[in-house]
């Protein structure tokens, strides 16, 4: 696990910021399902007190991402699959509603600025692909996300969505790991541009749904690769 020093705060409070750095060494697969995480090594490597620490686990077991074990400290959350199988059904729902609306709206406005943008960050998955950077290529796919979304103005809508991907993006991953399928995550992206820039809001969601399901049929050999990464029980 890598940590940088927490600079002082400026708008964010401190444990908001200790939050945001435990939370990317958690999703970006920095420390495994499973391991733990102890108090005074994670002041020591933020520099920062046990309070700030104590503020960013609270929210990370809101999150479900992290558990608190009594008398034995922190343990990152396995993944679990009916979690993970909620918070795609939720994405889904919220993403294909959104996407609607920004193909709705497409040729509405000048969208050449938008356009540029997405260009430019399926030019940071190229690269990322290229250079075998599995997050940096996954921090590009969530703000190719974003950035539709964006269109259809909804900003709460996007905080809910940021919420519930945590869990996904831990399997997307491991998907990315294993199947190595960036460059057709890519095309996929681009068909979806195209359905919007032609304001198409059955093929905007059509396209989308495929592009989200893919998870799931992936699952059961992610599962039986990396058994210790899932929680043991993967039905409620």
């Amino acid at each position: 696990m890598t940590f940088s020093p927490v600079d002082p705060p400026e708008r964010q409070s401190l444990g908001t910021r200790v939050y945001e750095q435990i939370r990317e060494v958690i999703v970006s697969l920095q420390a495994e399902p499973g391991s733990m995480l102890y108090e005074n090594e994670l002041a020591a490597a933020l520099r920062v007190s046990r309070t700030p620490i104590r503020e960013a686990i609270r929210m990370l077991a809101g999150e479900k991402l992290i558990e608190v074990l009594p008398q034995r400290g922190t343990r990152i959350a396995r993944i679990s699959v009916a979690r993970v199988a909620e918070a795609r059904f939720v994405r889904e729902q919220l993403e294909e509603g959104a996407f609607r609306q920004a193909a709705s709206l497409w040729p509405l406005a000048d969208r050449s600025l938008t356009e540029q943008r997405l260009t430019e960050l399926l030019e940071k998955q190229r690269l990322a692909a290229q250079a075998g950077d599995m997050y940096g290529f996954l921090l590009a796919d969530e703000a190719f996300h974003r950035q539709i979304m964006a269109v259809a103005g909804n900003a709460m809508l996007q905080e809910i969505i940021d919420q519930v991907r945590a869990h996904i993006n831990r399997m997307r991953l491991l998907s990315m790991r294993e199947f190595r399928h960036m460059e057709h995550v890519m095309e996929e992206h681009m068909g979806l541009l195209e359905a919007l820039r032609r304001g198409d809001e059955e093929q905007t969601a059509a396209r989308l749904k495929v592009h989200i399901g893919k998870l799931e049929e992936e699952l059961p050999e992610l599962i039986a690769r990396y058994p210790h990464f899932f929680e043991e029980e993967q039905e409620r």
